[in-house]
């Protein structure tokens, strides 16, 4: 056979070959597109055929486990009539949820559904929280916010668009939910959250909550909130500072009382201790109890924390506002004084999300297996010797035998883990087998600006220096310590 007629053919089958398999992908693609398109018809026609059903004369009478709704195309931001309301059909909310009955099973997307969750501060971290809670089936949500969008919230809010400048963050991701999930039960509490002892009435804003998220930016306001739901008995999850982080691999979920380097946390677990040890003095509360209150031990409140230490500075105040008063504490009410906080958009968000998942766990009845713990029993123990040890020389030193020193064993905590990071002083900063807590400067008074951590062998050569011979160390040491210092006092500048 001719060569140039064998190639010929062969090119021709090629060819053919190469037009059916073109065919039968197209083919495969129309089917496929039309496949997806008759879904979707199908889909609007559930829906339809779900709202248009007849209206619910009596909704105070509905069905036990039939939902209500306002139809589709209303205007969410107006409440519906009694004549108004629609059933939607447990189908779509099911495919809706298909995702979530997956991971959870149907027992505990049961226990979901039946939730009750109420998130005060609907901001940066309220509203993301919020957002996944009612993606996740969460059947009732309340919100509490006394404040407004403005265009600063554009950067982290979960909801808001420029639209919404102006109006109640509430009602903003409010509006959202109503658009994500149409059989939610949502509250709008355009209030301020305030205890008792404030004149408030906060506690009513608690009812019939399985689970709190506490998103507030006010410490003495977070820490009335966490005591309130610790004294009713109120499960609640608290979101700490994202406020000048940047680094998401540093985020965790502890108890309060476990958290380290994180300053807002720190100054939320010593405000909240007194609080608690106050309450329960003069109430024939036993010593124990009240022991276990002020020297540790776990608090029962999960928290979402940062370990990274803030690199930035709070925005400068006017000069007027300094004329004012102190201005240590974070809001935005005349009695909060106001502060502006650098916010990288993204990590509020992470917190937020924290949130929303650990609280789904919980009441699913399928609980983040073990949380991090940083802290411990023999970490405070640690602590505890420390500060022995330190009062042990001061005592001795002054011929006494007791020595006052203006540190607690929290004191201790910051200095040995949020400060040094429990690390010797002394390059190569080297985690040390005898922690210990020396005085560095002997002209100047004593407390957590002026402790170091060294080893027991350099802290002993430190003290027979007296230490007035901090220049011997040499330059690394003491520019160290400088570092520390200048830390200790960013840190006043955020909670002290």
């Amino acid at each position: 056979m001719d060569t140039s007629i064998l190639h010929s053919h062969r090119a021709q089958l090629v060819l053919t070959a190469i037009a059916a398999a073109a065919s039968t992908a197209a083919l495969i693609s129309l089917y496929t597109s039309l496949s997806r398109e008759s879904k979707r018809h199908e889909l609007d026609r559930d829906v339809l055929r779900s709202i248009s059903r007849e209206k619910t004369p009596n909704p105070d009478g509905k069905l036990p486990g039939t939902l209500y709704f306002p139809a589709l195309n209303a205007n969410p931001d107006v409440p519906p009539n009694k004549g108004d309301a629609y059933t939607y059909d447990e189908t779509l909310i099911r495919e809706q949820l298909a995702r979530n009955y997956a991971f959870f099973g149907e027992e505990a997307m049961a226990k979901v559904r039946k939730g009750r969750v109420v998130v005060v501060g609907c901001g940066g971290v309220g509203s993301w929280a919020a957002v996944m809670l009612v993606r996740s089936g969460i059947h009732h949500i309340r919100l509490v916010d006394f404040d407004y969008v403005t265009l600063s919230s554009l950067n982290r809010h979960a909801t808001a668009s420029l639209a919404d400048v102006g109006t109640p963050k509430v009602r903003c991701v409010a509006r959202a939910l109503k658009q994500m999930a149409r059989w939610v039960e949502i509250e709008e509490k355009t209030e301020v959250w305030r205890g008792e002892s404030d004149g408030g009435t906060g506690a009513a804003l608690l009812e019939g909550a399985d689970w709190v998220i506490d998103a507030i930016d006010n410490i003495q306001t977070k820490v009335d909130l966490l005591a309130c739901c610790l004294e009713r008995g109120i499960k609640v999850f608290s979101s700490m500072g994202a406020g000048a982080k940047s680094d998401p691999t540093r985020i965790q979920i502890a108890d309060l009382a476990d958290t380290i380097y994180d300053p807002l946390a720190r100054a939320v677990r010593t405000r909240l201790r007194k609080r608690l040890i106050d309450s329960v003095k003069g109430k024939g509360a036993d010593k124990e109890k009240e022991k276990v209150l002020n020297m540790g031990g776990t608090l029962g409140i999960p928290v979402v924390y940062s370990t990274e230490v803030p690199e930035v500075s709070l925005l400068p105040l006017p000069e007027d506002e300094f004329a004012k008063g102190p201005t240590h504490e974070l809001g935005v009410l005349d009695e909060w004084r106001v502060r502006i906080l650098p916010v990288l958009g993204p990590l509020p968000a992470i917190f937020g999300l924290n949130a929303a998942t650990y609280v789904l766990c919980q009441l699913a009845g399928k609980p983040v297996a073990n949380p991090l713990a940083v802290k411990g029993t023999q970490r405070r123990k640690v602590y505890e010797k420390m500060l022995r040890d330190l009062q042990g020389r001061e005592a001795s030193r002054a011929g006494t035998l007791v020595a006052p020193i203006p540190l607690t064993i929290n004191d201790v905590g910051l200095v040995f883990d949020d400060i040094h990071r429990g690390r010797s002083v002394v390059p190569p900063h080297a985690v040390p087998l005898k922690p210990t807590l020396v005085v560095w400067d002997r002209t100047r008074p004593i407390g957590v600006e002026n402790v170091v951590v060294m080893e027991a062998a350099e802290a002993a050569k430190h003290e027979r220096k007296q230490g007035e011979g901090a220049e011997e160390w040499g330059k690394d040491v003491n520019e160290a310590v400088q570092r520390r210092v200048e830390e200790v006092e960013r840190w006043k500048e955020w909670v002290m």
